[in-house]
């Protein structure tokens, strides 16, 4: 049996990617205008955080998807990065919230990395 908290992070990413699906036009709204395909790209991430949640619940594929996580997490980084430079993609959200996200990033993949043993 796998620890409980391990279930909770599968569990946020398969909501998390769930999400993609009920609001793609929020998720295409924080994407930076470098970046092609938002559309695309919204729904592979949000299936990729579905795979990863429901791969991470497994004792047989919880180290390839913790380092999925990782990778997916870090890839995340200049999305977060975009909606504290640019005010439409902030989604009104309070400029502390938008820079505590940063730190929580890391946090988040400090507890995927917690799996990769």
């Amino acid at each position: 049996m796998l620890p409980w908290h391990q279930y909770l992070l599968g569990v946020l990413l398969i909501l998390a990617g769930a999400n993609h699906f009920r609001k793609p036009k929020l998720y295409e709204r924080i994407m930076p205008p470098y970046l092609p395909a938002h559309s695309t790209l919204v729904m592979l991430s949000g299936i990729a955080e579905m795979t990863l949640g429901f791969m991470i619940m497994n004792k047989n594929t919880q180290n390839l998807a913790a380092w999925g996580i990782i990778l997916m997490l870090l890839a995340f980084i200049p999305v977060h990065i975009y909606m504290l430079q640019i005010k439409k993609a902030a989604l009104k959200l309070p400029k502390w919230i938008l820079i505590l996200r940063l730190p929580l990033q890391f946090a988040l993949i400090y507890w995927a990395y917690l799996y990769t043993q």
